[in-house]
């Protein structure tokens, strides 16, 4: 949620920052704004209500020059999405600019006081606060503004990732993040570029710094960089170098991000898995398990923390971790776990999921979880990202730049890794067979070939689509491990298309939504073959019998459908077990077809952000 880029060095900064908040629109936001040193004594502002478009269309011909500024998409927390509240916001009369993501929690009560001391606020935002905070304490302290930033950080509580400059440090740029991601980018000497992410660094450079919790870093033209915490600690910092490339956050002649990034789906499936088994040798070889094998080993229960289609993610991992390795598991929300009191033992295994690696709640669940002793093993996609860094063991899901809001890719990576990892832990305690070991290697391995052929159904799955698109309600039925794809189907359609959509275990129907159901309501049935496929069968002609639309996801060749349900999509015949990796791509692809009649934004859906990194 919310963007910020930032740069330093001898360019003209102003078309880096618009590029770079273009690239960071996927985010989610309301508003968008920069400052730039004019290379004299001023900051100049610029920011508007809207999209990026609407903040050039304010800027017209009157552009900022300069080769130090900042640039920041709003996602409103604090105070409407307006003009006002927009960053870049300033203190000490136009001297200070300064943009922020998350959320200050004590930002009232700092308010109050520095009211008391006579500072004046145009705006409902608890950024402004900071940056005034930082004014006060460099003019009650008369300290550097690289001093003051430290010691203003300490006294504030929750979350931030900040950048800042002043008109009085023409050579400086300053970044300080605690709870939110911030990264800097290395390039020509002396030449420094800041983002949310990596996305707007690519382009300039591969090399970049992933700054830690209370991390201040200071960016000068002549003397480099310096990063020191906030007890003045100097940190050494680790250069990385970045494994995307360009083409991977460009459309790529697909209409939407989304789109092509459904059609991924075979090369993420396939590059979730090189290198991690071997049908041949019928092994599985992952170091995140293998070199933690005795907490795995003498693991009690599993605990699963996720959000949104991660936790969906995680809902299939838990038949998957049952079924294996007959371990006992748990599937939480984040949001949730960190706010009840869990009960966490020091034998449980905490497995976190998330596609950024940045997800809020996550990561304050890892570290209660940690906290409590328990070994906590990360799902995640972002190399470098806090989730990586903060678990003690884990998985990339390799799925590359996800840039769609709704997560597609990340969703199948993650079965796959989290399918690797359960067959793995069943093998090595002897709860699965070598016999069915074997065979879910063979079938997982032909999975991405079988996704490339439910994706040459999509002109077919897009006129079926066009028969829904003036619905405002849907319903999604799956039973065993398809329950949780019904979740993931019904949360797809209304996230992006905003028609209303519900997921339930198909014998659940019969407990209140059968009520729902007439001669205008949609039931998608996920109805592949498997040990409960009569059971649904029977679900579906109780719909049939009180009028509902069925559409029916079967397995090839199913005959027995066709009769019952208005239109039917064949999938390719798998192991139960991996049955979600294929009935999720026809699920995706319906929902995108009909949020594209329905001209929405598919990409960047109203409300919604990418990385969710405040509470």
């Amino acid at each position: 949620m919310c963007g910020i880029v930032g740069y330093i060095g001898d360019k003209d900064c102003f078309p880096i920052l618009i590029k770079g908040l273009q690239r960071l629109e996927y985010r989610g936001y309301d508003s968008a704004g920069v400052a730039v040193f004019d290379g004299k004594d001023a900051i100049q502002v610029r920011k508007k209500k809207g999209k990026v478009e609407d903040l050039l269309a304010f800027v017209g011909d009157d552009l900022p020059t300069g080769s130090m500024g900042i640039g920041h998409t709003r996602w409103a927390t604090h105070g409407p999405p307006n003009d006002v509240n927009a960053h870049p916001h300033t203190a000490r009369f136009g001297r200070l600019a300064m943009i922020h993501n998350g959320i200050i929690e004590n930002y009232e009560s700092l308010r109050a006081s520095l009211e008391a001391n006579g500072h004046a606020f145009v705006s409902d935002t608890d950024t402004e606060v900071l940056i005034h905070l930082i004014d006060e304490v460099q003019s009650r302290t008369n300290t550097s503004i690289t001093d003051a930033v430290q010691m203003a950080l300490k006294e504030v509580e929750g979350a931030y990732a900040i950048a800042i400059i002043d008109a009085n440090e023409p050579d400086l740029l300053i970044a300080a993040r605690k709870s939110s991601p911030l990264v800097i980018g290395v390039g020509e000497e002396n030449e420094f570029y800041i983002a949310s992410d990596a996305t707007p660094i690519i382009e300039h450079t591969q090399n970049v710094i992933y700054l830690d919790d209370e991390e201040v870093a200071v960016m000068h033209r002549q003397d480099g960089l310096t990063i020191r915490n906030l007890q003045n600690t100097v940190i050494t910092p680790e250069i990385h170098e970045l494994e995307m490339q360009i083409e991977a956050i460009e459309k790529g002649g697909f209409d939407h991000f989304m789109l092509k990034e459904i059609f991924e789906q075979p090369n993420s499936i396939r590059d979730s898995i090189r290198g991690r088994m071997s049908v041949s040798r019928s092994e599985i070889k992952m170091s995140g398990i293998d070199d933690h094998w005795e907490k795995w080993d003498a693991a009690q229960r599993i605990l699963i923390i996720a959000c949104g289609t991660s936790w969906h993610a995680g809902l299939v991992a838990e038949y998957l971790f049952e079924d294996f390795a007959r371990i006992p598991v748990e599937v939480e929300y984040a949001s949730e776990f960190r706010y009840r009191n869990p009960i966490i033992r020091p034998d449980d295994v905490v497995i976190a999921i998330s596609q950024s690696g940045e997800t809020a709640d996550t990561l304050a669940a890892i570290q209660l979880a940690k906290q409590q002793g328990a070994h906590v093993f990360g799902v995640c996609n972002v190399v470098g990202s806090s989730i990586a860094r903060e678990t003690d063991s884990g998985a990339y899901t390799h799925a590359g730049p996800e840039i769609g809001v709704a997560s597609t890719k990340a969703f199948t990576a993650q079965l796959t890794v989290l399918t690797l990892i359960a067959m793995l832990v069943g093998k090595k305690k002897r709860q699965l067979s070598a016999q069915r070991f074997s065979r879910l290697l063979v079938e997982l391995n032909a999975i991405p070939d079988k996704v490339q052929k439910l994706l040459e159904q999509d002109e077919r799955i897009k006129d079926i689509a066009s028969h829904f698109v003036n619905n405002e309600n849907a319903l999604y039925l799956g039973r065993g491990v398809n329950f949780p794809v019904a979740l993931e189907g019904a949360l797809k359609l209304k996230e992006i298309s905003y028609i209303h959509a519900e997921g339930y275990p198909s014998a659940e129907m019969k407990h209140g939504p059968i009520a729902l159901i007439d001669e205008e309501m949609p039931v998608f049935f996920i109805a592949t073959a498997d040990d409960v496929y009569e059971k649904i069968v029977s679900n579906i002609q109780e719909v049939k019998a009180r009028g509902g639309r069925l559409v029916a996801l079967v397995s090839a060749g199913n005959q027995d459908l066709k009769q019952l349900a208005e239109f039917v999509i064949e999938v390719p015949k798998t192991d139960q077990a991996l049955a979600p990796l294929l009935t999720a791509v026809p699920l995706q692809l319906l929902s995108y077809h009909i949020a594209v009649m329905r001209d929405c934004n598919v990409d960047q859906p109203r409300n919604l952000a990418k990385s969710v990194t405040v509470e």
